[in-house]
Formats: C-alpha cells, structure tokens, sequence
C-alpha cells in the first residue's frame, strides 16, 4: 500500500511547511477560512508567509520585530475568515501585536444558519523569474486555525495560472467571491478587491495532482440549496470525529457492503447500537496516538485548553476500479450532509484502486488501522441531560452576543499623576440580551487580561453600558474576551473572544504600536536589517530575526559597510525594499526613544537621505 495517502499515520504534514512558497516564489495573496481561531496562532501566520516558516509557534512570538514585519508585508493581501463567536481566548494577556490582526480577521455566518465550518487556504505567490508562471495552492484541511493538538489531515495541492478556466474550480470559485458577503460586520476595505482577484486566477488554475490520483473535484455546502454526500458504492469508509443517528444512518444505505467508522467514544456512546451495528467496523484512535507521544495539555483551564483527539474528516469509495478520498471539514452530522445548513468545503481525489488500496487496504493494520482499536461501548459513560442542558445555554448565550450589534466606544483622558494619555473603553449594547440560565458572564480587553475582567451580566441583561477599563493605546483593541458561565451546572463554562465595531479610536494607535516594538536605537535598526534582508531568501530573514532579537547593540563602527552594502544590493534589485523603509523612516520622524534621543542614527539619516533622492528620482522617470 503506498504511504503518500492522506491517512497513512507515517506521512506528516507540518502547518508551516504547507504555507511556506515554492522554491523561486515569494508569497503575493491569500485568503484563509477556519470555523475556529486562536489570535495568537494566526499573528504568526503573516510571518510564515513573507518571511520564514517555523512550527514553535512560541518562538515566533518572542521575536515582535518579526511579526510586525511579517503583518506590513501582507496587511492588504491576506484575508482571513472565521465563524463569528469562535474566537478563541485565554485568561491571560494576549500580545499587543493582536491589534494588527484586526486588518486580517472578517467574522463571518453561515447563511443558512447552521456554522461557517470549511478550514480552507488559497495562496497566490509570485515567481521571481519574470518568464515563470503564477502558483496557486490550495490547501483543504480539517484543521482550524488555532493551536490544538488534534490528529487532522490536509490536503496540499500546488498549480500554476494559465490561460483558460477550468470547470472544476468552479465550486471553490464561487465559495471565494462569496465570502465577504458573509460577514457580520464591515470587513477591511482591501477584502472584497483581494478575493475578487484571487477568484479569478482560481478559476484559470490548472493543478498537479499527487501521482496516484487522476483527478480531483471540489464540493461545497451551505450556501447554495444542493448538498453534497458520497455517492454510491460499493464500500464506504468513513472518519469523523462528530456523527450523529440520522446521518450514519443515510451513509449507511450508500454502499453494498456494511461500511467501516472511525469515531470518538464521546461520540459514539451516544449513537444507538442498531445504528452501529450497521458497520461491520466501529472504531476509535488509540489513547497513545491522540497526541504526540502520547502527551495531553495539563492546562487547570478547561475552557482554555487546546483540542486533542481525532479531529481529521474523510470519506473513502470504492466503485469499479477506482478508490476515491474525499477530505474536507464536513462530518458525519445531519447539519453538513443532510440539510446543508453548515458551510462545509470537500475536495475529492480518484484513482486506481491497484495503486491507491482498498478500504480494507487503508483502514487495516498496515496503514491507518495500526493507530486504532475497536470501540467498547462499556469504556465510556453517556453525558448526562443536565450537563447536555447546560452546554446549549451556553451555546444559545454565545449566539445571543454575537447577534447583539455589541460596540465599544473609546475616549482619551490625561493620566493625572503621570500626565499619560490613557483611553477608557465603554462596552454598549444595542439591546437587552436575555443570557437566560447563566450564573455569570465576565469581559476584558485580550490584551488585558482576565485579571481586568468586568461583570457584566446584569449590565447586559438590562441593555446597559459597561464602562470595561482605562488603559494605553497600545491596550486598546476591538478583540474582547468573553467567560460565560451556566448557573445550574458551574463546570460548564465557554471562554471566547469578539471583535467589535470601535468609535473614537485615533489613527495613531498603529504608530503607537509601532513605537511599543522599536522602543530603541537598537531596535530601530536591527528592524531595519529585517527589512532589508531577501525576501526570496527566508534563511535571511530568520538568521536576522534570530538575531535582532538577541539583543546588542549596534556599534556603528562596526556596521557602518554591512548596512551600506545591504541598501546597495537593495536598490540594485528592485525597489521594494527601500520603500518599506521608507515606510518607516516616514512613520519615526518624530519619536524619540525613552532617553529623549532620536531612534534613527544621525549617520544613517544622512546615509538615508543619498538613497531617498535616488529613490525620488526613479518614481519620477517612471512617472
């Protein structure tokens, strides 16, 4: 059996290596979707995209030079989507830095009702070759963008922009161009004209399919009144980590032999023995295999605590000859593939079964099956109906906030002792919302923490705004964290992050950002370094941001020629360099660091100047 399927347990993709570009490309575009997201996680996407890739997350968010580089490089040509109310918090106080997503992340709803669930990537890079073609990739995975540690599956398909259109990109196609319509709110000016364009080399894509397979088609569900499911066949397979009675059922009746299940035990004890008894295979992952090496998260915070567990999404067919994969986000539930009500994306792959195994073949000891083990419907107890109860309360008080039309509204005010700026931020509902069978719902600021967490149920329940903090700029977000909590039943809680339309928000909280991270000289030009390094050479680009946040500072003696000679090589490879540093030189003129000194060099001002009349000069023959 070959090992390149997407189920294999030995073949592993890295989210980092999915995103990073081709050999000779550098990243132009993308849009992304995920029903859920963690901010954290995606303040490091940016940098994985134009900068380098690398899967310690932690790291990533230890070097702020690098983020801020990475968010200014793709701030207009990334967009990223996400179901509104499913944006992961934490307790404690996210990066500063999160402010910047707030340009990236639209909130979207599904428009039938049910949840924006599909976890797509489309990502447009440009070669640096003039005479090579543009790359497309697509990425259709079961992961959402957030920092659990499931067992997912990705499907990475790499191709190049031609001239005519293909049919089959058509679903995806639509999907894209919908998007923004979607959202709940405004989404950033550069949305719509992004995902128009990216639609449109989309739809001219011509893909290279893994070598097993001979063709790919796309499926989506949710925004139109057709619903996609596996067709007939003659054997089925099925991996889902949520199912439910009436779509197990009607994937039963799909194939002529019993079929074989891959689920969790949470959700199976719920599922009625007849029902499973319809499957000549029911089967869970082994405890050992859920995580990596068999490790789980010892978080004291439920709420808070990352994902573990099967969280991959697959339906294998065998017709005829041939073996079909389909991955995508969609399980076995009434809500993705019987009413449709979930926006839910698919994409199947189809081959010769002698080259790509049967389902006994992929399902058996020698391929997925050596990382399960049957289900005992003994092992696990049910959920009892008043934890059930207390779980939709919570849900249906989620629903209520993000349907409220919160706002927040800002007004500055001088720090009396200090003579600090500070900003009081006011959380306004439009209506009264019920939170009918909560205990009790708290807020903060995610750059805050929940150390500075604010009551506000009684407030909210009777339509009244909450005066939620004073803080500095650089504090103040759009991104406000929510704890909800059942009365009846304490242990059920809900931790979750909204991102609200903002009044009285000044134009320099960006500058002000921007000063919290270059807070030196030093700072100052080890992100010029940055800026400067290849943009085709994202070894470069890490050793620099390795090292600029290292720490030492610059000895002008010293680094007087290495600075000159990257400015050289700069300008003499295009421009674009040198205007990002443009960008910043505009943007510094007048701050100064903590000692009162100007953070820009006074001989790197005047080494900046020569290259300013150079840069003028060229913008004006090209004019």
């Amino acid at each position: 059996m070959p090992t390149d399927l997407p189920l294999h347990p030995d073949v592993r993709s890295l989210y980092g290596g999915s995103l990073r570009p081709p050999p000779g490309t550098v990243f132009d575009a993308g849009a992304a979707t995920t029903f859920t997201l963690d901010i954290e996680t995606a303040l490091a996407i940016p940098v994985t995209l134009a900068l380098f890739s690398s899967e310690d997350r932690d790291e990533l968010l230890k070097s702020p030079l690098a983020l801020l580089e990475g968010f200014e490089r793709t701030a207009d040509r990334l967009a990223i989507f996400c179901e509104a109310g499913r944006i992961q918090a934490q307790p404690t106080p996210q990066s500063r830095l999160c402010t910047l997503l707030e340009r990236l992340i639209t909130e979207v709803a599904a428009p039938r009702g049910g949840s924006f669930h599909p976890k797509v990537w489309v990502l447009r890079y440009r070669p640096l070759a003039t005479d090579e073609p543009t790359r497309i990739r697509l990425l259709v995975l079961s992961r959402n963008l957030t920092r659990d540690r499931s067992w997912d599956l990705c499907l990475s398909l790499d191709g190049k922009v031609m001239r005519r259109r293909h049919a089959a990109n058509a679903p995806l196609v639509d999907f894209l161009r919908r998007l923004p319509s979607l959202a709940t709110g405004a989404a950033p000016e550069h949305v719509d004209p992004l995902v128009a364009d990216l639609s449109k080399d989309l739809h001219r894509t011509e893909w290279t399919l893994p070598a097993t397979f001979e063709k790919v088609e796309f499926a989506v569900n949710g925004t139109k009144r057709r619903v996609w499911r596996p067709p007939d066949c003659r054997r089925l397979g099925i991996v889902s980590p949520f199912c439910d009675e009436d779509a197990l059922e009607m994937l039963a009746d799909l194939s002529i032999e019993p079929s074989v299940l891959v689920s969790r035990s949470d959700e199976l004890i719920a599922v009625a023995p007849r029902v499973l008894d319809r499957y000549s295979e029911v089967s869970v992952m082994d405890e050992l295999a859920e995580t990596e090496d068999g490790e789980g998260d010892d978080s004291d915070d439920e709420a808070a605590r990352p994902l573990g567990g099967l969280h991959a999404k697959v339906f294998v067919q065998e017709n005829g000859w041939d073996t079909s994969i389909t991955v995508g986000s969609g399980n076995a539930t009434r809500p993705a593939l019987l009413t449709g009500r979930n926006v839910e994306v698919f994409a199947t792959l189809t081959g010769k079964r002698f080259r790509i195994g049967s389902i006994p073949d992929i399902f058996g000891p020698d391929g997925f099956g050596r990382v399960l083990r049957a289900f005992r419907s003994a092992e696990i107890p049910q959920r009892d109906a008043p934890q059930r109860a207390a779980e939709q309360r919570i849900e249906r008080a989620r629903c209520e906030l993000v349907d409220t039309g919160l706002t927040l509204e800002c007004t500055a005010r001088k720090d009396e002792e200090g003579g600090q700026e500070l900003w009081t931020v006011v959380l306004r509902p439009s209506q009264s919302v019920g939170l009918d069978g909560l205990g009790s719902a708290s807020c903060w600021p995610i750059t805050r923490g929940e150390a500075h967490a604010h009551n506000v149920l009684t407030a909210l329940r009777d339509g009244d705004s909450i005066d939620i903090g004073t803080m500095p700029l650089i504090d103040v977000t759009r991104y406000v964290a929510f704890r909800l909590t059942d009365a009846a039943h304490e242990e059920t809680t809900a931790l979750f992050a909204l991102g609200l339309r903002v009044s009285g928000l000044p134009t320099t909280r960006h500058r002000a950002v921007l000063r919290w991270v270059l807070d030196s000289r030093e700072a100052f030009l080890r992100y010029l370094r940055l800026l400067l390094a290849d943009a085709g050479d994202p070894l470069s680009a890490q050793f620099v941001a390795g090292s600029a946040d290292g720490g030492g500072a610059w000895n002008p003696g010293a680094d007087d020629e290495p600075i000159l000679e990257d400015m050289v090589r700069a300008l003499s490879h295009g421009h674009d360099r040198l205007h990002a540093v443009r960008r910043l030189m505009e943007r510094l003129e007048r701050i100064s660091d903590d000692d009162g000194a100007a953070m820009v060099p006074e001989d790197f001002s005047m080494l900046w100047d020569a290259f300013r009349e150079v840069l003028d000069g060229g913008d004006r023959t090209r004019a």
